[in-house]
């Protein structure tokens, strides 16, 4: 078997639309990439276990795709692919059944254990707030911050582990030429920038569709040793990457919630049902195997201070161990409220200060 043979071979059987994983995989495994062009629509039926009509169909679909023009396309997104089998294509990915037979990547996918943090595309303060809290621990542990780059948690997840100085990992529920949604496009690039990676499955002209996205959260739970709901509904999307994680063996986490609040629902259903609570780093960190290779908090706390600008030092200065509400502290620092705002937000994801209710902010002490 050639490499080439194999690697178009798995591209175009990757193209065919919502062909099952583990069915093209077969069609791979016994035609073998020498004999698919060649073999009959009964063979295509029997080799993947489906009706002779489906089989001519995605026969028909894989003959047709334009495994040239499309490495044309991803070269001049600057991405590369990734085929099921290379030493590049990520383990925990490759370790699951419907692990798709080709990756198209932007950016590098380091050897480090991947965290999922997916939730609500509409979060409360309250989610939104966890979301980066526990990225951003994580990120500095040395855990790469999974997400779909949606919305919401997802791209507070991939924001906060990009200023923590870690890596972060985006899979679409479209192609890389079709980044989605378009206000993160912006992220997209510094997530490949900064040393991560943006990942799809679906060839790169793929426009965003419904469809597509609970196809993607498979692959977020693949990649990760562990899933963790920040917030959501009963009907989220955040259940299905659990649900997942839970079929392929992997370990689930719920961020407990306020018992009124809707975006509750989703969490503490999982925690109901038996999975983990998530309330630091350190609950999320215990649930990985052994042997991952995680800096420990004291090598954290020994690393070199964040850079601070001028307006955030002027905030460090006049916080003490007391409290200060966001108004005390824009009349002692004559900022405005809405800048203030802005450098609070970045204090917290650098991890100096901690909040409490009511808006007010104290100085962390280590």
């Amino acid at each position: 078997m050639s490499a080439g043979a194999l690697r178009e071979w798995a591209l175009r059987l990757n193209s065919i639309a919502f062909a099952s994983p583990v069915k093209t995989r077969a069609l791979l495994d016994v035609l073998k990439p020498e004999g698919l062009a060649s073999s009959s629509d009964s063979d295509w039926a029997a080799s993947a276990g489906v009706p002779v009509e489906t089989a001519s169909r995605w026969r028909r679909l894989a003959l047709a795709f334009d495994v040239d023009g499309e490495l044309r396309r991803l070269d001049a997104l600057g991405g590369r692919l990734v085929v099921l089998g290379d030493g590049d294509y990520p383990a925990l990915l490759a370790a699951v059944a419907d692990a798709p037979l080709a990756l198209y990547v932007q950016g590098r996918l380091a050897e480090l254990p991947g965290v999922a943090i997916v939730g609500s595309r509409a979060p409360t303060a309250y989610g939104s707030r966890a979301a980066r809290r526990l990225s951003s621990d994580l990120a500095r542990r040395g855990a790469a911050v999974v997400s779909g780059l949606a919305r919401g948690v997802d791209a507070a997840a991939h924001q906060a582990a990009l200023e923590a100085g870690g890596a972060t990992w985006a899979v679409l529920g479209s192609g890389l030429g079709e980044v989605y949604p378009p206000e993160n496009r912006d992220l997209a690039r510094l997530i490949v920038e900064k040393g991560g990676a943006i990942l799809s499955e679906y060839p790169c002209p793929t426009a965003p569709a419904p469809a597509l996205f609970p196809r993607r959260n498979r692959i977020v739970a693949a990649l990760s040793w562990a899933t963790v709901v920040v917030e959501g509904r009963a009907n989220s999307g955040a259940l299905l990457t659990a649900k997942n994680a839970l079929d392929y063996g992997r370990e689930v986490l719920a961020v407990p919630g306020p018992i009124d609040s809707p975006l509750s629902e989703a969490p503490l259903r999982l925690i109901r049902d038996g999975a983990r609570l998530a309330a630091s780093a350190e609950d999320i960190l215990a649930a990985l195997p052994p042997g991952q290779f995680l800096k420990s908090v004291s090598q954290v706390q020994a690393a070199a201070p964040p850079v601070l600008e001028a307006d955030e030092e002027r905030v460090m200065g006049v916080l003490g161990g007391e409290s200060l509400s966001l108004e005390e502290l824009g009349r002692q620092t004559g900022l405005d409220m809405g800048r203030l705002s802005l450098i609070m937000f970045g204090l917290e994801i650098k991890d100096l200060v901690t909040s409490a209710p009511g808006q007010r902010y104290g100085k962390k002490v280590f």
